[in-house]
């Protein structure tokens, strides 16, 4: 067991979770009046089962499941869940176990830190995205009219459980998912780290287990010295302003369309790059290297010149613009990143524009520059 000290929790990085989260549970200071899990039917069906067998104060939690999805990270569904609290009788000394993935963290952590002005909450993330990413770092919140953790705060759980073992519940695609985040950790923070990630062998079962722990160093090490995000924690963004627009683009289609949070962010560290390229002189040879081998393992995103215009529109609702500018964290080199660039909406276009050629997406098309 590894435990990795946050600002005000632990993460514990453990192959005996179940015992990990007994001793937590019968810890003094943590005293709970009532336990609530929340749950979706994945992490119920194949999460929930191999936890409440070894944790006997699971048995008689009260178990809250919704839909997965993105989509349902909304404020209805809160609202139904703060109902069921209240209905089953929360107090301000329950507590509330977020059993699953980003959605799951994301808005267990919102919905447990303003109901009764306050309820505690863990974090047992289930999905390489969330082990190395959502779980991490204190910020909690759900969308608004598609728009991605528009309304929210910041709020530390009382600890995190992360356990390797969930990842054998994932399908391939979940998996790339979280490791677009644990490839922007390493262009962010650390050229070693990338070497590491490029070797990155997924064949073997055990190729997660030595990097989980580097991309949680990488992020909490962040976090600690700027967790409300005025300064440096604002690196963590790469790939996010353009990445975060697409993704909410495609949840206002069709939801069969819609991205997996890390296959934006795929695309939008392609883009990304080529603005530090363009901003900050990223070298030819490093924007080829990002861009050969982020493509080598996710699909292309299909998109157009007419889809352009919506997505300079949601790039305008990004949480780090300052008057009226779109805000970028953007890379000088492998390893190194520099906050608050103002690249202009022709850049933008071109960045888009040259990800639409190295990955051949509608043939032709480009976006336009007008």
């Amino acid at each position: 067991m590894t435990e990795i000290k946050a600002n005000t929790y632990s993460v514990f990085i453990t192959n005996t979770i179940s015992k990990e989260i007994n001793r937590f549970l019968k810890d003094s200071t943590v005293g709970y009046s009532s336990l609530f899990i929340l749950v979706d039917e994945n992490s119920l069906k194949y999460c929930y089962p191999q936890l409440v067998e070894h944790i006997p104060a699971f048995k008689d939690a009260e178990i809250i499941e919704i839909e997965s999805g993105e989509e349902n990270k909304n404020l209805e569904i809160c609202s139904q869940i703060w109902a069921t609290l209240s209905d089953y009788g929360a107090d301000r000394q329950s507590l509330l176990v977020n059993l699953g993935g980003g959605v799951i963290g994301d808005m267990g952590g919102f919905i447990a830190s303003v109901f009764k002005r306050g309820i505690g909450f863990i974090n047992i993330p289930t999905t390489l995205l969330s082990q190395v990413d959502a779980s991490i770092g204190g910020k909690v919140g759900i969308d608004l009219n598609h728009l991605k953790n528009e309304i929210g705060l910041f709020n530390d759980p009382l600890a995190v459980f992360v356990d390797s073992s969930f990842l054998n519940t994932l399908d391939k695609r979940q998996l790339l998912s979280g490791f677009a985040e644990m490839i922007k950790h390493s262009l962010i923070a650390d050229s070693g780290y990338w070497k590491k990630i490029k070797n990155a062998n997924f064949a073997r079962p055990d190729t997660f287990d030595t990097l989980i722990e580097s991309s949680i160093q990488i992020k909490n090490k962040v976090v600690e010295k700027d967790p409300l995000e005025k300064n440096s924690r604002k690196t963590l963004n790469f790939g996010h302003t353009i990445g975060h627009a697409l993704e909410s683009y495609f949840l206002e289609q069709k939801p069969e369309k819609s991205l997996l949070h890390g296959e934006a962010i795929a695309m939008g560290m392609i883009c990304e790059a080529y603005l530090s390229a363009e901003i900050l002189k990223l070298s030819k040879e490093s924007l080829k290297e990002i861009t050969s081998f982020i493509l080598s393992i996710y699909k292309p995103v299909d998109i157009s010149e007419k889809d352009t215009q919506r997505l300079i529109e949601l790039m305008s609702h990004d949480k780090k613009n300052t008057k009226g500018k779109l805000n970028f964290s953007l890379i000088s080199a492998i390893g190194k990143c520099e906050i608050n660039l103002t690249p202009d909406i022709k850049q933008i276009k071109r960045s888009l524009n040259y990800y639409l050629e190295q990955a051949g997406s509608n043939g032709d098309t480009k976006l336009g520059l007008n």
